[in-house]
Formats: structure tokens, sequence, C-alpha cells
């Protein structure tokens, strides 16, 4: 099997086991195609004369062309993933990714909405006929903390509403029970009430009837935060969801487990919010903290 085969072959798989978001896919794909071409501009017909020397030379290849810290960290993990799935499958005796690093990426906390300014939104009403489906998806994005594709491919029959809570399916094909507020419950009352509601349904239907596209709800998201101070996207939406609850539980367990991260790292940089938003406090009221004004 040549690299091409085995990365067609590769991303099979990981479609299949990992059931990821058509964007994570098509990352991957992207990611594995600078690693082929790199390859074939140097000669190499297999995976086996890949060494981590020459990976190396790809990384500070594509450090030199400009891409930036985070991309080489995306491309590094798709090598490795390919890597390892190649290295199960008996047909590369090595991992030339093992001792490769990329370098340092600055993390850069996620931009949230304080608790005013996500009830402003969620109460946003522009009218017309889309002002109920509107609601009730900003209500439940903020109520629960769905990923976008998980609310574009939420079915009625997800839902029980007399227990306010809403089955998911996450990334990996894993199931999450999630709760759903009291003004989300309503606003989905609301949305139901208007028809179309059985089991099999779509909970929030596009133009023609089917699922709402994640093109679409990013579209209603940024028309509805239009008059606001931040550009609100979904995923602004669940990064709120992450940092108020853990603002006021303190439980960082209880949020990954809401936010279907496998790993608790993932869930972490939230405590740097909590952190952010405490050190913001002690500045302001602590006689001993408060900085001197600048002089004019």
């Amino acid at each position: 099997m040549n690299p091409r085969e085995a990365v067609e072959a590769f991303l099979r798989h990981f479609a299949a086991e990992r059931a990821p978001s058509a964007h994570t896919l098509a990352a991957y794909r992207r990611d594995l195609d600078k690693l082929l071409r790199f390859m074939e501009a140097d000669g190499l017909g297999s995976f086996d004369a890949l060494t981590p020397d020459r990976l190396r030379g790809m990384i500070a290849r594509e450090h030199r062309g400009g891409l930036q810290p985070n991309s080489i960290q995306r491309l590094l993990s798709a090598c490795r993933t390919l890597f390892r799935y190649l290295t199960r499958e008996g047909q590369l005796a090595h991992d030339p990714a093992a001792s490769v690093r990329g370098p340092k990426v600055r993390r850069k906390l996620p931009v949230v909405l304080d608790a005013d300014e996500a009830k402003e939104l969620v109460e946003t009403n522009l009218g017309g006929t889309l002002a109920p489906r509107d609601s009730a998806m900003m209500e439940l994005f903020y109520s629960s903390g769905l990923r976008l594709a998980e609310l574009c491919g939420l079915r009625w029959g997800d839902l029980d509403l007399e227990e306010g809570l809403v089955r998911v399916l996450g990334k990996g094909n894993k199931t999450r029970i999630l709760p759903v507020g009291r003004f989300a419950i309503a606003a989905l009352r609301g949305l139901a009430a208007l028809g179309g509601a059985t089991p099999e349904q779509a909970v929030f239907k596009g133009r023609e009837g089917g699922p709402i596209s994640p093109r679409t709800v990013q579209a209603r998201l940024a028309k509805l935060s239009s008059g606001h101070a931040k550009r609100v996207h979904p995923h602004m939406l669940r990064h709120t969801f992450a940092s108020h609850m853990l603002e006021s539980s303190g439980d960082l367990r209880s949020v990954q487990e809401l936010l279907g991260h496998a790993d608790i790292a993932t869930t972490q940089i939230y405590t740097h919010l909590d952190f952010q938003h405490l050190a913001k406090v002690y500045d302001a009221a602590h006689p001993r903290a408060k900085r001197k004004a600048a002089k004019p």
C-alpha cells in the first residue's frame, strides 16, 4: 500500500471509529496532504523511509513558510494519529514522530460573555417567523453547553422536557445526558407548539424542513449579536456555559462531564478564566492591590 492509499484507509478508519465532525475530518485530510506532498518532494516512497530527522525538516520548512505554531501542532497531532494507526496495522515498524516536538504554542484563553451579556443575547428578539426557533436555540446553547454539531443533529425524541433533560451524541459516538434549564424548556415548548415536533423530527429545522445546517446557525448567531458589544459564534456560547458553571460551582470534574471532554486538561482552561476574573476582583477591591492611576 503506497502512502496515499494508506492515508485514505486511515481516514476511513478514523471517520468510522471516532465519528468526527466534517470540519475535523477535513482538517486531518489537509494536514496529512501536507505530509504526503513533503514525502513526494523528498522522494520518500514509504512511511518506513520517514525518519524523525526528516519529519523535523518538514516541520521546520512549514514554520519558515509562515505556518503558525498552533497549526504546526495540529499537523503533528494528525501525523502521530496516522502513525499509531499504521503501527497497529503492522504497516509501520517505527513511529517517526515519537521524538519530534513542535514550537511552543502560546495558550489563548477563550473569549466568553459575562452573565449580563449572555442574558441580553439569549433574550434578543428579531421578530418574524424565526424568532421562536432562535429563542429556543440560544437558550439551549447557553443552558446545556452543546457543541454546534450536537445542536444541529438534535431530534425531539432526544428531549425530555418533563424531566428537563437532553440526550446528545458527541465526539466518538459518546452519548451524554444533560440538564436543560427552565428558560430553555419554556422556549422549546413554545417551539414544539408550532407543530412538527414528532420524535424523529429535527428540533431546529432549516429551509427544507431537515436539520438546520451549522452555517445557518452561525449566520443567525452573527445576526442576533450584531447589536451587541461582542460578535458571538457558537463555540463562544459553549465557552460561556463552561466558564459560568465553573465560576458558580468550582467543580471541575462535573464541568468536564457536562462538556464531554475525554481529558480534564481540556477543561482546565476554564480555571484560568476563573482565576482571571478573581484577579480582577482582587485588584479592584484589595486596598494593597490597587494600581496607581497613571500620571497625566
